[in-house]
């Protein structure tokens, strides 16, 4: 596990200072939720959290380089520089509840989600909803996702995803509240990853338009630059012998059909960023370990 977390430069822990994509540093907390048969229950996820800065975790040397799994999620929190955020292990993702297999993260944001619950919350289940803890707009989605979901088939968290959304565009719309709303989601379960890019523009359109390279270039703080974070891709690489490579996240390079691991990630995590594949916005990604094999499918989301 250190040689996702910690060992390399760009490692998740530093990332927390130097990030790459993100104007803000990542100081709201971090955590991460595994699976692995060496624990004594590998059938739940080992979680841990922490609302600090990542590379003022003391825990981490003792903890991380002792963990060997087999899916991983982990996430360092990026909040407003306010006394209105609230820094606590309640709202440090990833989350996860009991009755389901799926634990979240994301790097994202809904505005006025405590307002839009006046239309959202008749639609969330009880056994979600009893289960939060904390006060962050990432749980309250993960509470209305669950809430919608029918199975933990691929084509029926698909259609979960696009009802969220019509949803929440819906209650935009009811209570005069259009906003851009960046949800770039990880949902994970043991040996699953199901990626999505999407969201809604700054009058709550769903299929908001522009060069995210280009608007990037307009800086922190304009509306282009908050419609960039939007549209930018998400990023995945597969490949081989992960294990064997300490200090990067390169891998053994062949096809996808031969690959044994996969990363996905909110930000290309190496220099080669030609070796990554992209998920574009709108877009689903469902990547699944089979045996030794790695499937990947990618799907457009109809919102």
């Amino acid at each position: 596990m250190e040689n996702l977390l910690l060992k390399p430069e760009n490692s998740l822990v530093n990332q927390a200072l130097d990030p790459e994509r993100h104007p803000q540093l990542q100081l709201a907390g971090w955590g991460f939720g595994a699976w692995s048969e060496h624990l004594l229950k590998p059938d739940e996820p080992f979680l841990y959290h922490r609302p600090m800065a990542a590379f003022y975790d003391d825990n981490v040397g003792g903890i991380v380089p002792s963990l060997q799994v087999s899916t991983m999620l982990a996430h360092v929190r990026a909040a407003d520089y306010n006394a209105k955020t609230v820094l606590a292990d309640e709202n440090c993702h990833p989350f996860s509840y009991r009755g389901t297999p799926w634990i979240i993260a994301q790097n994202g944001d809904l505005p006025n989600w405590k307002l839009l619950q006046r239309e959202l919350l008749r639609h969330c289940k009880d056994q979600y909803l009893e289960q939060m803890r904390g006060n962050t707009d990432t749980e309250f989605l993960y509470v209305l996702l669950l809430s919608l979901l029918e199975s933990d088939s691929d084509e029926d968290v698909k259609r979960g995803f696009e009802e969220m959304m019509r949803l929440l565009v819906q209650a935009m719309k009811d209570l005069d509240l259009p906003a851009l709303a960046k949800l770039k989601v990880a949902l994970v379960a043991p040996n699953r990853i199901i990626g999505v890019n999407v969201g809604t523009g700054h009058q709550g359109e769903t299929e908001p338009a522009g060069d995210w390279r280009e608007l990037r270039k307009s800086g922190p703080g304009t509306d282009d630059f908050a419609l960039s974070m939007l549209l930018e891709p998400m990023y995945l690489l597969a490949g081989r012998n992960f294990q064997h490579d300490e200090t990067t996240y390169d891998f053994e390079d062949c096809r996808i059909e031969e690959a044994t691991s996969v990363i996905f990630a909110s930000e290309p995590l190496t220099e080669g960023t030609d070796d990554w594949s992209t998920l574009e916005f709108g877009e689903i990604v469902f990547l699944e370990r089979d045996g030794e094999s790695i499937t990947r499918t990618v799907d457009r989301l109809k919102v």
